[in-house]
């Protein structure tokens, strides 16, 4: 007999957006039951390695100013952001690094006492708002610390959701299994919000944690949400090898170089104004544009890389304010970046695209609302500026939470419903389907096969012969006999839980190839070889993708202009 608990807000996922949520949803009213649902433990959610900042306009004195910050972020986007939902971001956070300060969190100070910030990618000012090189870190915490404040919240660690449900009036909770005991719960809720964060495990070269698969998205997805925009992938500049681990674009943003096999700082080629300190999307393909040219290094993994060299900077700095990377450098790659340049090449490093939201993050179905990096509010368009990610992470956790919490406690006197059919259908996929399925294939083997096919054919430059080819790969792997689990244990089954997060890389690397071969322009982090510039008169939209029983169903939705006219990207 399937198990069955309540709460009135159900959030799913305890990175930087949960506990926000989770904060802002219990300080409306101690009436409110709300649980916050993670697959791992809480501080083992991937905002923990959040490094370089957090963008606000803390210093208008200074000359910095919202506006200038609102229009980086739309022209970081390639003009494809909601610029209403720019300006919200903006204009919110500030509050936000203020009220964590108040929190107790350890931001990184100037001599005078205030708050530090330092220069990023895209930026006019300095803007990232920084702790060290371990802000998301403390951020996690200082959040987690005030949750436990709240009586009424309750956090359900090791559990694994598995899908969405609905009732006549919207959402009415979702299922999940409890990985401790194997048991499979329904989990019923007034309202809920997905903050599982982003896909990035799709790729094998990736900045991602382990745990970092598309669960979220995969749930909204064969609920019948959209995903919006999910051709753009962020590619990071500086991800060391082999691992993909990061180093924050805070080394650049305190002075760092990139440079070629010949010692030359390459960007002065590609943005002569910005140099090292361009958009992401810029970096990354001048970097392989110097590594196809053959200015590149060779690493002993076979990749090609460049290099960034930050010994100029001196040690004092670089113990004070890149201590985590250097041990990071240290014991990955066995390098001292106080005395030697790092190796690095460009990595998947975050997703543009998500559950297609309105900007107050509320979805298609009513009650289920969602945030971060697993939600496309459209605040990054094509391209995402460095430390808009945990600014968005706090800004529409709280907005969610908000929202979610106003309208459980209108609901507060609706009977909670089971829809007993869709806990069956759900039952029969996982159980039937997966558990006790069937096959000689590997399941890790066909998961490396898939994140292989990613990093080849939708990298940084991709043609439509690639993408074809990735949709063709993709689409006969997933065909083989992989949905089975050897391992018969109930008590934490996680070949079980693999499996199932394999499942959900399937449905979201498919949609980022759909898109990617749809969307016949360059733009952001989107750069198509065979249809090399930008196009707005046929392509300045966002892609919404809805899942059917055959193929990836492709519709358009409008941007929201509010002052700002598309230009060409210069820096």
């Amino acid at each position: 007999m399937t198990e069955s608990i309540s709460y009135d807000v159900i959030i799913i996922g305890s990175g930087l957006t949960g506990l926000r949520a989770a904060i802002s949803a219990a300080s409306k009213s101690n009436k409110l039951s709300i649980a916050v649902i993670s697959k791992v433990q809480v501080m083992r959610s991937h905002s923990v390695s959040a490094e370089g900042g957090t963008a606000a306009v803390l210093f208008e004195d200074e000359g910095d100013n919202r506006d200038s910050h609102i229009y980086d972020t739309i022209k970081g986007s390639d003009f494809l952001a909601d610029q209403d939902v720019a300006e919200l971001l903006v204009e919110s956070i500030p509050f936000e690094i203020y009220q964590l300060d108040h929190w107790g969190m350890p931001w990184s100070r100037r001599d005078d006492g205030r708050i530090d910030q330092r220069r990023f990618g895209g930026y006019s000012f300095p803007r990232a708002t920084y702790a060290q090189d371990k802000v998301g870190f403390y951020e996690m915490q200082t959040l987690y610390d005030t949750c436990l404040k709240y009586k009424n919240i309750d956090f359900l660690s090791e559990w694994f959701c598995t899908s969405v449900l609905s009732s006549g009036n919207g959402f009415c909770g979702v299922t999940a299994i409890e990985i401790k005991s194997g048991e499979f719960f329904v989990i019923r809720g007034r309202a809920g919000i997905i903050c599982t964060g982003g896909a990035g495990r799709i790729y094998s070269f990736s900045t991602y944690a382990y745990s970092s698969t598309p669960d979220g998205l995969h749930m909204a997805y064969r609920k019948g949400l959209a995903l919006k925009d999910m051709e753009f992938v962020q590619f990071h500049p500086s991800g060391i090898l082999p691992s993909g681990i990061l180093i924050t674009e805070g080394a650049r943003g305190e002075g760092g170089y990139l440079i070629n096999n010949q010692n030359e700082r390459f960007m002065k080629r590609y943005a002569p104004e910005k140099l090292e300190l361009a958009p992401r999307d810029v970096v990354s393909r001048s970097m392989i544009r110097e590594i196809q040219e053959g200015r590149g290094f060779k690493h002993d993994s076979g990749m090609s890389c460049l290099k960034l060299d930050l010994t100029h900077l001196g040690p004092e700095v670089i113990k004070d304010r890149l201590a985590g990377i250097r041990e990071i450098g240290s014991k990955f790659s066995g390098v001292d970046i106080i005395n030697e340049a790092i190796e690095i090449r460009p990595v998947c490093h975050y997703m543009m695209g998500g559950i297609h939201t309105n900007i107050h993050g509320a979805t298609e179905l009513n009650g289920l609302w969602a945030a971060g990096e697993a939600a496309c509010n459209s605040t990054h368009g094509a391209n995402r500026l460095g430390a808009n990610s945990t600014a968005e992470c706090l800004v529409w956790g709280k907005i969610t939470g908000e929202h979610a919490a106003n309208h459980a406690l209108k609901q507060m006197d609706v009977s909670l419903s089971t829809p007993l059919e869709q806990v069956s259908e759900e039952e029969k996929r996982i159980f039937d389907g997966i558990f006790r399925g069937k096959g000689e294939v590997n399941p890790y083997e066909v998961r490396k096969r898939l994140t292989d096919i990613m990093d080849d054919k939708a990298y940084v430059f991709r043609t439509e012969n690639s993408l074809v080819e990735g949709l063709k790969d993709l689409r006969g792997l997933k065909l083989q006999t992989w949905k089975h689990v050897d391992d018969r244990a109930t008590e934490y089954n996680t070949n079980f839980i693999n499996v199932m997060e394999t499942d959900s890389m399937f449905s979201v690397a498919e949609v980022v190839l759909v898109n990617a071969l749809n969307r016949c322009e360059s733009r952001g982090a989107h750069a198509r070889l065979d249809y090399p510039l930008r196009d707005d008169e046929r392509y300045l939209k966002h892609s919404l993708t809805y899942y059917t029983t055959t193929e990836p169903k492709i519709a358009w939705h409008p941007i929201t202009f509010t002052r700002y006219a598309p230009v060409e990207r210069k820096y």
